[in-house]
């Protein structure tokens, strides 16, 4: 869809503005008319959008407009029940998932969606307050919810369980599968910058950058799955990506792109993962994303730009350990000198197999950051020396 911007005028602003209103974001006297996306309605979903960990734009594009939709629903203000085929989604459910996961039980991760383990969770927590386990959140359900507090305490329950999956899964690299996803592609190139006769964009060096990364990987003994090719016709949406990962099975899941600013001083590397604004978070992809970010600093100098948690699509859907790195600033300068330099997209898949590595390494033989030899995974794979 054409994201609905600021100027746009009929029939979706005045739903947009309706959910806004609901969520005390808009005043019904804003404006004079109730289906104009004026200066009051932009500031209005700028607000939601950083409240849902959404890119911060003021329009209203699919994913946003998906993110409005889901808001209307507050927990209690229906029946919640696993549907096929077409699943129930709102933000009433994610509220039950981070309420159900604070209080221990496994709803894997707090995506909105009301799918399988949601109802197995909700099954067992009625089946231990004595209710019919039906897996169905109704009235009594919500009444037993609203009842009982904290089941799990001393740290964070989904922490702990996928930390400890991660740990059970051992230490090597061989045999596990990674999505690698070079953004934008097809009829969407991502940020484009002229630089005299040469036109780079970020399609293409993701595309390269990926290759580099897959090359690398499968020499360390992994199964890898680019989500595109070098010149797609289509751009495929966050939605496929995350659901070609999931129907892969992966172990991880890592998105490349880089970034672009009507400034040119503005630099650096920053790695994103799932999270909430009220701090549910994917453990692993949290973890995943730290090792990521330090390691790209340490070993190529790019601008510390930190970790942050966003509840995009394309790591909300992910059931496994996801990240999205932006590698550096296309408009930038400095940042495009390094980033068109093969060497130096080398020294990036080197921080990113490292630190994939490191994500799978037992405290007691975790290395400092920078320090791990890349070239060693390889050459113990091909020597048949695998660590387990």
């Amino acid at each position: 869809m054409r994201p609905i911007r600021s100027g746009d005028r009929g029939p979706a602003v005045a739903e947009i503005r309706a959910v806004l209103t609901s969520l005390d974001l808009l005043s019904k006297a804003t404006g004079p008319y109730d289906d104009e996306f004026d200066t009051a309605t932009e500031r209005a979903v700028r607000a939601f959008q950083q409240s849902r960990g959404l890119s911060v734009d003021g329009r209203v594009g699919a994913e946003t407009w998906r993110a409005l939709d889901a808001a209307r629903w507050r927990l209690g203000a229906r029946t919640l029940y696993h549907a096929v085929p077409v699943p129930l989604t709102g933000e009433d459910v994610r509220s039950l998932q981070e309420r159900l996961l604070e209080m221990g039980y496994d709803t894997g991760r707090a995506d909105a969606i009301y799918g399988v383990r949601t109802s197995r969770a909700v099954a067992q927590f009625q089946r231990e307050v004595g209710l019919t386990p039906d897996g169905t959140c109704g009235p009594h359900t919500m009444g037993a919810l609203r009842r009982l507090g904290r089941k799990v305490v001393g740290g964070r329950p989904q922490w702990l369980r996928e930390s400890d999956a991660i740990r059970q899964s051992g230490p090597t690299l061989v045999g596990r599968t990674v999505v690698i996803d070079p953004g934008h592609g097809g009829t969407e190139p991502g940020v484009v910058v002229p630089d005299g006769p040469l036109r780079w964009t970020e399609a293409d060096l993701m595309h390269d950058l990926a290759s580099r990364l897959e090359g690398r990987l499968a020499a360390s003994g992994v199964r890898v799955q680019l989500t595109r090719g070098p010149a797609p016709e289509t751009c495929l949406p966050d939605i496929d990506r995350a659901h070609l990962a999931n129907s892969l099975g992966a172990d991880v899941f890592i998105s490349l792109h880089t970034d672009g600013h009507a400034n040119p001083a503005a630099e650096g590397v920053a790695t994103y993962h799932y999270g909430t604004d009220n701090g549910v978070t994917s453990a692993t992809g949290e973890r995943l994303a730290g090792l990521v970010q330090r390691e790209i600093v340490a070993r190529t100098g790019l601008r510390d730009c930190r970790t942050h948690a966003k509840a995009w699509d394309l790591l909300r859907l992910t059931r496994m350990p996801a990240v999205r790195i932006e590698v550096g600033y296309l408009t930038s300068p400095t940042d495009r000198g390094r980033l068109v330099e093969p060497r130096f997209r080398d020294k990036l898949v080197e921080a990113i197999v490292a630190a994939v590595q490191r994500m799978y390494l037992p405290d007691e033989r975790d290395v400092p950051t920078g320090s791990l030899d890349v070239s060693e995974l390889r050459a113990a794979v091909a020597a048949g020396n695998v660590v387990d």
